[in-house]
């Protein structure tokens, strides 16, 4: 049977990282996931929303969820994890507090009803038997050695985000905040191989880029170490901010210290996508500014390719 998501994919997929974007409406096609995405969506406002008014904060993300629900969507679909966290957010507070509920549904100008599911792309397919997934596996990438970055907003904080805890309470019904297993899981269950790290959840130093670049130097530089320490070919991400760190600095993080870190980051629908059989080209695997690792068993006429 079909599984119907309304689909939010946020400024990013549609821009910086068309390569999720592609790989997860891929990665749904085999699944028999159904996307749709939200007429007329607009921008959910990330952080310069919030770090400048609580109230615009909870409108934008209300606003893309009242066009959800007017296309009569119960559940929507959101890969970003900071799209994904702000509309957490706005629910929580839409739902906590009865003055700012009714403050922006007057801004939104919609009878917002407020019962729709916000949902990560990891928690729709983590609702789907292992089997599934399984069966889909046409080509063995086991070679390749990953660990899996959820990233700081993921899971955090749980009262508010309650990631893989399908609307339950308490928090604890979903997965641990500070080691979560649902990415590893999934792709465990495609025939990645998933090693365990100390760095899951740690902050790479998301928009501060450019505001603050010697710290998100110092914070991406010790992912990557941790992750060459533990054996990783690769970091898996499920995020747009949280590929953009790892993936762009990486030449800057070895002039400061003296490194030679070369690791590719990739966007963990890619993996399952070319696992499911596409292509490289159709994952855009190459469009990474890291040169991704090789890997074995892609492709019909060689056993290692790079891209």
């Amino acid at each position: 049977m079909t599984a119907k998501y309304a689909y939010y994919p946020g400024c990013s997929l549609h821009s910086t990282a068309v390569e999720y974007d592609a790989s997860f409406k891929a990665v749904a096609a085999k699944l028999d996931i159904e996307l749709e995405e939200v007429p007329g969506w607009v921008c959910c406002g990330t952080s310069p929303a919030h770090s400048t008014s609580h109230l615009l904060s909870i409108a934008l993300p209300i606003k893309n969820l009242a066009l959800a629900e007017a296309a009569k969507a119960t559940q929507m679909v959101v890969p970003c994890a900071a799209c994904y966290s702000r509309f957490k957010f706005a629910l929580y507070d839409m739902h906590h507090d009865q003055k700012i509920g009714d403050e922006v549904k007057e801004i939104v100008g919609s009878s917002f009803q407020g019962n729709i599911k916000v949902l990560h792309p990891l928690e729709v397919i983590a609702k789907l038997p292992a089997a599934v997934l399984k069966e889909n596996v046409k080509r063995q990438i086991d070679d390749l050695k990953v660990v899996c970055y959820y990233g700081c907003l993921l899971t955090r904080p749980p009262k508010v985000v309650r990631f893989v805890a399908g609307g339950q309470t308490p928090p604890e019904a979903g997965d641990d905040v500070e080691y979560p297993t649902t990415m590893d899981k999934i792709l465990e269950n495609v025939g990645i191989n998933v090693l365990d790290w100390s760095y899951k959840t740690d902050c790479c130093g998301g928009a501060f880029a450019l505001s603050e670049t010697d710290a998100v130097l110092t914070l991406t530089q010790r992912i990557l170490k941790n992750a060459l320490e533990v054996g990783a070919d690769a970091i898996v991400v499920a995020c747009p901010l949280c590929h953009a760190n790892p993936d762009t600095r990486q030449a800057e993080i070895n002039a400061k210290y003296n490194t030679n870190y070369n690791m590719p980051i990739y966007y963990f629908t890619q993996l399952m996508g070319l696992a499911f059989g596409y292509s490289p080209e159709e994952m855009l695997i190459n469009k990474h500014l890291t040169e991704p690792a090789l890997l074995r068993n892609v492709g019909k006429e060689q056993s290692r390719m790079s891209w």
